[in-house]
Order: structure tokens, then C-alpha cells, then sequence
């Protein structure tokens, strides 16, 4: 085909396309709502976490005497992205169908809108607070962690937990599609993947983390330490829809170790405080407190492979 051949096709492409977006309504979201942005999301992520760790991210140079100017331009900053993104959220909630043209002022959603981000600025000297447990938690049960710094700039556990913190204040403060899109972030990079519906004690650690699975209703108690693919999950997902507010998902209570590769599934299933869950495990069922749950060891076989003339070598594994 000739590039100019191309060209010619190009009307008859988009008359397909326009065509076929017009026959899937649930796949378009047209008219006069905008959404929120992700890229505004991730900007007031980044703000976020400069609040949160200020020094540590963002601005370098900060002193106890400049402090209160840099918080302060945060805080500006981060106001205007806030409410822009949740009256978004809150005019998108206000449609009731993507055909719908719902009224682009809304004035009530502009009123919510200010509301929510004042009481979520309000929230944030409290998620601090709990932050700094999870970041000791994480230097405390990780030996080959130097100091408490490295945790915070480098632990991906650490930056997982603190987004779903942060998205699930937002959440209690019925803020649609925000909190999802912040922690679907979070897991996009971390491979950690946390509803911000679920519920997370002080002192929290997500070791290593990539697989690990957290869903909407889980009730996480304090102290507590997962390790990387462990699965938090629904015990009958494919009822889909028809589960939806039902607590679907396992209670894990203080002081529980979950080991590499378990699955825990169940809106009844609870972990009873002080157990440790093996790695591997599949569990339906609670455990009382203070059990240990484990695999039986595998049988392995062994087949030596050398020549019969070779076999009667010693071997040395040792490194």
C-alpha cells in the first residue's frame, strides 16, 4: 500500500470507529462531566507524600525554620488539586449514566467538594502518626534494613501501605473513583495491590511485597507482617455484583505473620491474633489464636545423573 492509498482510507476509519463507540455506550463516557484526572492523581500522590516525609521527597534543603513555608505551599498546591479532582468525582457520582448530561455547575458538589478537602487536610497530622509505626515496623522486622530512611525511600511495601492510607481517608469521605485510582497506582508500580476499602492497624509491614493481594473488606489488627504473594481474598468471587457490600474478605488480628505464597480466603475466616501462617497455605477456614499453620514438608527424589564410573565421587556442595 502507497502512503497516499493510506490516507484515503483514514475517513472510512474513523466512520467505522465513531460507529462503533456509538453502539457500546457502557465502553464511552461522553457529554459535559469531566472525570478526574490520573495524572492529577498521581500529581497530588506526589504532594502527598512530600507532606507526609517532608524532606525526604521533593524540595531538598528543608530546615525546622523553613518548614512552615514549604508545608505551606504544599498545602496551597495540593487545595487546588484536591478540590479540582474530587468535584470531578463528586459530579461523576451525581450522573446516573454515561448518556446523561448532568449539570456541569453543580453547586452542591462545588460546597461537598470543599468540605471533604478540608476534613481530609484535617486527617492527615493522624495518618502521619500511624505512618510512623508502619515505617518502624518495617526497620524493626527487616534486618538487612540500615536505618529507618531506607525503609521510607526505598521499601515499595512502605510506599503501598501509605497510598491506600491516604485513599482510604478519602474513601470515608465517600470520595468515588479517587481512592481506586490512587491505589490502582500504587500497585501498577509496586505489584502490591491494597483496596483503600480495606482496614489497616498501626504498625503494619509488607515485606518484599510484589504479588501480595489485599481486598475491599479486609480487617487487618495491629503488629501484623505479610510477606510477598500472599492473597487476602473473597472465598466465591464469581457471584460478582451480587456480593458487593458483604464482607467478603478475611479478618487478620494482632500480631500475625504471613508467610511467602499463602492464600487466606473468606468473609469469615479470621486469623486468630499471635498465629503464624506458613508459606503456600490455603486456608478457608479461622484459625485460633496463637497456631502455627504449615505444609508437610515434600517428599523430593533424587536421581544421580552421573555415569556409573563417576558415581562413586564425592560431591561438594558447599559454597
Amino acid at each position: 500500500m502507497q502512503r497516499h492509498q493510506l490516507t484515503e482510507r483514514l475517513p472510512a476509519v474513523v466512520e467505522s470507529l465513531v460507529a462503533d463507540i456509538k453502539a457500546l455506550p457502557a465502553t464511552r463516557r461522553l457529554g459535559n462531566v469531566l472525570l478526574p484526572s490520573r495524572t492529577k492523581a498521581v500529581a497530588i500522590l506526589n504532594g502527598l507524600q512530600q507532606l507526609v516525609f517532608p524532606g525526604y521527597f521533593g524540595l531538598q534543603g528543608v530546615t525546622i525554620e523553613t518548614l512552615p513555608f514549604r508545608i505551606g505551599e504544599l498545602v496551597l498546591e495540593l487545595t487546588d488539586l484536591l478540590y479540582d479532582q474530587v468535584r470531578c468525582c463528586l459530579r461523576y457520582r451525581e450522573g446516573k449514566s454515561p448518556e446523561e448530561e448532568a449539570d456541569p455547575t453543580c453547586v452542591w458538589c462545588d460546597h461537598e467538594a470543599a468540605d471533604i478537602v478540608a476534613k481530609f487536610f484535617d486527617l492527615l497530622p493522624a495518618v502521619r502518626q500511624i505512618l510512623a509505626t508502619d515505617v518502624q515496623a518495617a526497620f524493626d522486622g527487616d534486618p538487612a534494613a540500615t536505618t529507618p530512611d531506607e525503609t521510607i525511600f526505598c521499601y515499595p511495601g512502605l510506599y503501598t501501605i501509605m497510598v491506600q492510607r491516604l485513599a482510604h481517608e478519602l474513601l470515608k469521605l465517600q470520595v468515588p473513583l479517587l481512592p481506586r485510582i490512587m491505589t490502582e497506582h500504587a500497585h501498577s508500580l509496586t505489584g502490591i495491590e491494597i483496596h483503600p476499602g480495606a482496614v489497616l492497624g498501626k504498625s503494619f509491614m509488607i515485606d518484599h511485597g510484589t504479588g501480595v493481594v489485599i481486598g475491599e473488606t479486609v480487617v487487618i489488627g495491629d503488629n501484623v507482617k505479610v510477606y510477598q504473594g500472599v492473597t487476602l481474598g473473597a472465598l466465591a468471587p464469581a457471584y460478582g455484583q451480587a456480593l458487593r457490600g458483604q464482607k467478603r474478605h478475611p479478618t487478620i488480628e494482632d500480631d500475625v505473620v504471613i508467610y511467602a505464597g499463602a492464600t487466606i480466603l473468606g468473609g469469615d475466616t479470621v486469623i486468630g491474633a499471635g498465629s503464624v501462617i506458613g508459606g503456600n497455605v490455603f486456608i478457608t477456614n479461622s484459625v485460633p489464636p496463637k497456631n502455627q499453620v504449615l505444609l508437610e514438608p515434600p517428599k523430593l527424589k533424587y536421581r544421580d545423573r552421573r555415569p556409573k564410573n563417576e558415581r562413586a565421587e564425592v560431591v561438594d556442595f558447599q559454597i
